[in-house]
């Protein structure tokens, strides 16, 4: 009996090892590439050990930049995607959990229909009001502008459906409570339920996170300059369509870094993001 669970414990760790392989292989290959000069790749005669222009190439990758479509430092774009990532994630919670208080423990007309209309715009995603809200954007001039990246996106149905919902498993005698000690509404939302929601912030911190470093389509269309672009935009641009041959030392070295910032954040923020879900499961 115990040998026979050994072996499915083997064979169950076997497989989870090929997983890993399967996934992380084009990562390593990607950052193997990052480190050699271009005529290797051009070539076909890439080594699948690091070359030795990691410092070369990485230093150009990140103050000086490309000769493609794209001349702007990838730490320009870096920095870009950094603060439209962080103000949609922290926009969206802030916003959600403030109305989904509200919603729950607010008595006002029309509460739930409001809900309901909050809910129904899961159906209209950017894409399918892309051009209402790119006019707004416009005659609003925020194109170029962070307001712009960042503004139309700071809504989420999503997030204030799960406060909501965490919201109304809280007992009502911790309400009671600080209503007994002369706890007004805001004092109750700061010192009760933020920190009963850290795991459940965290949680949604990571996923938002993640979505507003991987936005393609909104950075596309209101952003003209090359200083504002992002860097997944930057990444498209540097792939040139023409006859001129693509710097993929450089574009490796982009997509290197452009990994780093979300597993940074999922790295760090693994055990609250866990316990998050969990959590809203309950």
């Amino acid at each position: 009996m115990v040998e026979a669970q050994g072996f499915r414990r083997f064979v169950a760790h076997f497989i989870l090892w090929i997983g890993i392989a399967i996934v992380a292989f084009p990562v390593y290959l990607a950052f193997v590439a990052s480190t050699q000069d271009a005529a290797s790749i051009a070539n076909g005669q890439m080594s699948l050990l690091p070359g030795s222009h990691l410092i070369e190439n990485y230093t150009r990758t990140l103050f000086v930049g490309s000769s493609g479509s794209t001349r702007e430092p990838v730490g320009v774009m870096l920095f870009n995607s950094l603060v439209m990532a962080l103000s949609i994630a922290i926009g969206k919670i802030a916003i959600s959990i403030l109305s989904a208080y509200a919603i729950v423990y607010f008595r006002f007309p029309f509460r739930m229909a409001i809900f309901w209309m909050i809910f129904i715009t899961l159906m209209l995603p950017v894409e399918v009001r892309i051009y209402p809200t790119y006019k707004i954007a416009a005659d609003f001039g925020m194109l170029d502008s962070y307001a712009g990246l960042t503004l139309p996106l700071i809504a989420s149905a999503t997030a204030t459906l799960l406060f909501r919902q965490f919201f109304m498993t809280v007992p009502d005698e911790l309400l009671e409570a600080s209503k007994l000690d002369g706890a007004g509404p805001f004092r109750f939302f700061w010192d009760t339920l933020l920190p009963l929601s850290r795991t459940n912030m965290a949680a949604l911190f990571v996923i938002l996170f993640i979505y507003g470093w991987n936005q393609y389509l909104w950075p596309l269309l209101i952003t003209t300059r090359d200083d504002m672009q992002t860097i997944v935009i930057g990444i498209r641009k540097m792939i040139t369509t023409t006859d001129a041959l693509t710097e993929w030392p450089i574009v490796m070295c982009t997509a290197v870094l452009a990994m780093l910032p979300p597993v940074a954040v999922v790295i760090l923020m693994q055990r609250l993001f866990v316990r998050g879900l969990v959590e809203t499961e309950k």
